[in-house]
């Protein structure tokens, strides 16, 4: 056994032995559990903005503070508000010949689960799905992303004074992140790439354990025929800069009628104009996180350049800084289905555009692709809205917007298909990572006497009513 196995299974043993000895926390434990959770984030709101950005090279604190630290503490604020009523069984309906027997679902916590959480956003998708755990009751492990180390120490740190007894952070490399997905847990939630998301499902197998995959896909971003262009290209340029475009759920491509190509980059030339007049200089835009990803887009702007896709800046600057992994957003006109940027997650400020002749076009190119985790439609007509909804499958939707179901804690949040499986954000959280308990309650009197051996006439007769 490896020093980094040796060191995961102490820890998971530690809360193994806490669950046991704690099966059902009570509520005001739970609740002070997520009391503890919040204030870390509220009282330490400066130190997450300088750890996020010093893992980023820059990230905007405003934009850390929007996109993180606001909808954490909002998850966390919707389950404490809720958490008496989703502990409570409930009742659930007896069939006419098992009355007057009673029925109900129980919801119990699983014991020690695990989190592996990604480094777009390295504090929302650690704490939101922590949240839903504490909950439910449950002893968690954190995996937070060896990308950004600052906010893993700082998170580690924090939680170790506040929550030491109920989570533990685990720093560490991709071969900690292997080990710790091969630990016997109860349920494990990763999010963060398909390709990496098949490989955590093979180590959770040797355990069974259940997973949740909050993986990703090309989620795109489709114009109705008569919605105006300037607030289509305003909505999905601030989807898809927000982070400089390294959010799961970002607009990856657009869908627009034949012909309206020019007009949507001149119109998304002008949003970025206004947001960022000085993109490469800014404080209010993003780094991309590392070398590495800042190549790999590079890589796939070089690709669709050397296959004929016309690639357009759509900034005033239109050149990259390598030194400060400033990437301004381009758009790609004329792509192929076999580049590369066609057939992989961009999770960059890249944005190709694709072309259909009719809304029976449009969904047929979306359905003859794996599941996006995230589908955004622009129209006004009811009808339209609701056959885009009804003939395409995706993780979830925004209508007439990007991003904002994520932000909505009364929705499951989660993929289909190849971009996840499973689900959380609020009471759907808590169900994941609970134990749903099918009790059944005998009456006194009860007719079971009449179904049993030996089989004579009486008992021939009830069947042939039952069965008839």
């Amino acid at each position: 056994m490896t020093a980094a196995n040796e060191m995961l299974m102490s820890h998971y043993l530690r809360l193994r032995e806490a669950a046991r000895g704690e099966a059902v926390p009570t509520q005001s434990r739970r609740d002070a559990w997520l009391a503890a959770l919040e204030s870390l984030l509220r009282d330490h709101r400066g130190e997450w903005c300088a750890a996020i950005s010093a893992d980023f090279g820059h990230r905007a604190a405003a934009e850390t503070e929007l996109l993180e630290i606001f909808p954490a503490l909002e998850a966390i604020k919707h389950a404490r508000r809720h958490l008496a009523r989703w502990m409570r069984p409930q009742r659930r309906a007896v069939s006419l010949w098992f009355q007057p027997g009673r029925a109900a679902v129980h919801y119990q916590p699983l014991g020690v689960v695990g989190i592996i959480a990604p480094w777009n956003y390295p504090l929302l998708l650690a704490v939101a799905p922590l949240a839903a755990a504490l909950a439910a009751g449950n002893r968690v492990m954190v995996k937070m992303s060896e990308f950004a180390p600052a906010t893993a120490v700082l998170f580690r740190r924090l939680v170790d004074s506040a929550l030491s007894d109920v989570v533990t952070v685990v720093e560490g490399d991709a071969e900690m992140a292997r080990a710790f997905a091969a630990l016997p847990l109860d349920h494990l939630l990763f999010t963060g790439s398909t390709a990496v998301g098949h490989s955590v499902m093979r180590a959770a197998a040797d355990h069974l354990t259940p997973v949740t995959l909050e993986l990703g896909g090309k989620s795109p971003a489709i114009l109705g025929a008569d919605f105006p262009m300037e607030n289509f290209a305003e909505r999905v340029m601030i989807g898809k800069t927000m982070n400089a475009g390294q959010t799961c759920i970002a607009p990856d491509y657009v869908l627009l009628p034949r012909g309206r190509e020019r007009e949507f980059v001149a119109a998304a030339q002008e949003v970025v104009a206004r947001c960022y007049p000085d993109i490469l200089h800014t404080l209010d835009y993003s780094s991309i996180i590392n070398e590495r990803h800042f190549g790999r887009l590079i890589g796939l702007l070089d690709d669709a350049g050397a296959q004929g896709a016309e690639i357009i800046p759509l900034a005033q600057i239109a050149g990259m800084d390598a030194e400060t992994r400033r990437m301004p957003p381009y758009a790609l006109l004329d792509v192929k289905d076999d580049m590369r940027i066609m057939q992989e997650e961009i999770f960059g400020p890249l944005l190709p555009i694709v072309t259909y002749d009719d809304l029976d076009a449009a969904i047929a190119y979306v359905r003859a692709r794996p599941h996006p985790l995230a589908l955004y439609y622009f129209d006004r007509d009811h009808d339209r809205i609701q056959r885009v909804l009804k003939e395409t499958l995706s993780g979830g939707v925004t209508i007439n917007d990007t991003i904002l179901h994520i932000a909505q804690d009364s929705l499951p949040f989660g993929g289909v298909g190849a971009s996840g499986m499973g689900s959380y954000h609020g009471v759907e959280g808590f169900e994941t990572f609970s134990k749903k308990k099918g009790v059944f309650y005998q009456s006194r009197l009860n007719t079971v006497g009449l179904f049993k051996p030996p089989y004579g006439k009486l008992f021939q007769r009830l069947v042939d009513f039952l069965l008839r």
